[in-house]
């Protein structure tokens, strides 16, 4: 009896490690499982001295566009002033982060369009009198109108910074280290407003609003 009691304490702690064993192995089994998306090296699609690269979009009555103190600032125009990419931008899995402000106005500032798959969205940046975010368009709806649509208080003159990622399951959103869209692409469809046509492939835009970006970024995911 005293040779088992002292065999006891042993056993357990044998089992424990095995259980504990099969458990690791379990999860390195299903961490080898998991998809791994690579991140490429970001590019910067903005140098801080020219539009190279860019042009001011031409929605006809726009504002000038200029650069300024490694910023690219987008004047108000009557109603839209923006720049559009000269590249070729991926169209899935990639993510795009840029920085932007308010410096006049109370309407969008930096609204982003971008590729998705075949189609087009766009990311409003304070639309509709300043605080609405969201898609514009998911299945036809606008982003005052969708399941994506949120406010958000943008100050003047304060910076923001806009992270929009595409995969293929998804489009994604931040504001700073907000995350203000989380919208599946399965069983949806997605496109721009006629507004925003001359903003295709990628570009960027203000309604009657002066606004400026900076720190534009593309990085493809693979």
């Amino acid at each position: 009896m005293r040779c088992l009691r002292l065999l006891l304490p042993i056993l357990v702690l044998v089992v424990v490690a095995t259980i504990g064993s099969y458990g690791i192995a379990e999860d390195k089994a299903a961490d080898a499982a998991a998809p791994v998306t690579k991140e490429l090296p970001a590019k910067e699609l903005f140098d801080g001295k020219s539009l190279e690269g860019w042009k001011a979009t031409d929605f006809g009555n726009q504002g000038k566009v200029v650069v300024r103190d490694k910023t690219i600032v987008m004047e108000r125009g009557n109603d839209m002033t923006g720049i559009t990419f000269s590249g070729k931008p991926p169209r899935n899995n990639y993510e795009l982060t840029l920085e932007g402000k308010r410096i006049e106005g109370s309407d969008f500032f930096c609204t982003t369009t971008f590729p998705v798959g075949d189609d087009y969205c766009s990311f409003v940046t304070g639309g509709w009198g300043g605080s609405i975010v969201g898609l514009s368009n998911v299945d036809h709806m606008d982003a005052s109108e969708n399941q994506t649509s949120t406010t958000h208080d943008f100050k003047k003159n304060t910076w923001y910074r806009f992270r929009i990622r595409v995969t293929d399951d998804k489009i994604a959103v931040w504001i700073d280290n907000d995350q203000v869209v989380n919208q599946n692409r399965k069983e949806y469809s997605f496109g721009i407003r006629i507004e925003c046509d001359a903003s295709r492939p990628l570009g960027i835009s203000s309604w009657c609003t002066t606004g400026a970006v900076r720190n534009i970024r593309l990085r493809e995911l693979k």
